[in-house]
């Protein structure tokens, strides 16, 4: 449900986005490329938020006995209302956007590269450009999954972090600048194919 619609749309809007900022010009530069990314994962984003919550309620669930996607739909309906499928938005947004912008952007930007030098567009070139584009993914996009995480798995009775600064600061400050890059490889591993693919 979540890649139903988050990323279905981030993709789907990419190319309209493209007209939207007049990234679909021959030279339109990296900023138009980034910002029609950024629109089209925002937009995304908010749209997969309570999917997004429910995923991540989901695997963090530590519990004994077994439980379904509407036993989860229920808790946060029951305890925290429609707002609770909202939890970490801020995070979740800029992620998307920062995730999407980097990707769309990065691919876009290095087809045209090695098309410059010479390569023929296909498989070769695709999956260079895509390969590429997952690697600064996972370098820009690490920070806002360790701070979204940790703002959509918080219960509600025990707030740890006031918001999206406040989970940057207290990270910052208690864990250091590493800690927002924690399991680079594995979302790196993650990512490399997914991209390419």
């Amino acid at each position: 449900m979540r890649e139903a619609s988050y990323t279905s749309i981030r993709l789907g809007l990419y190319e309209p986005a493209k007209g939207w900022v007049g990234a679909d010009k021959p030279d339109a530069g990296a900023f138009r490329k980034f910002a029609a990314g950024a629109i089209a994962g925002g937009i995304g984003s908010i749209v997969g938020n309570p999917f997004d919550v429910l995923k991540t309620r989901m695997m963090a669930y530590e519990g004994s006995e077994p439980r379904g996607f509407s036993y989860f739909f229920s808790d946060v309906l029951k305890n925290q209302g429609y707002g609770g499928f909202y939890k970490g938005i801020e995070a979740n947004v800029m992620r998307a956007m920062v995730l999407n912008a980097t990707k769309m952007g990065v691919y876009d930007i290095c087809k045209g590269h090695l098309k410059g030098l010479g390569f023929k567009d296909g498989m070769q070139l695709q999956f260079m450009s895509a390969f590429t584009a997952g690697f600064f993914m996972t370098c820009t996009v690490s920070p806002f999954d360790i701070m979204r995480t940790r703002l959509m798995n918080q219960p509600a009775d025990k707030k740890i972090y006031n918001g999206f600064a406040d989970c940057f600061t207290k990270i910052l400050a208690n864990e250091g600048p590493l800690a927002f890059w924690k399991g680079f490889l594995p979302i790196w591993g993650r990512f490399a194919p997914t991209t390419c693919l």
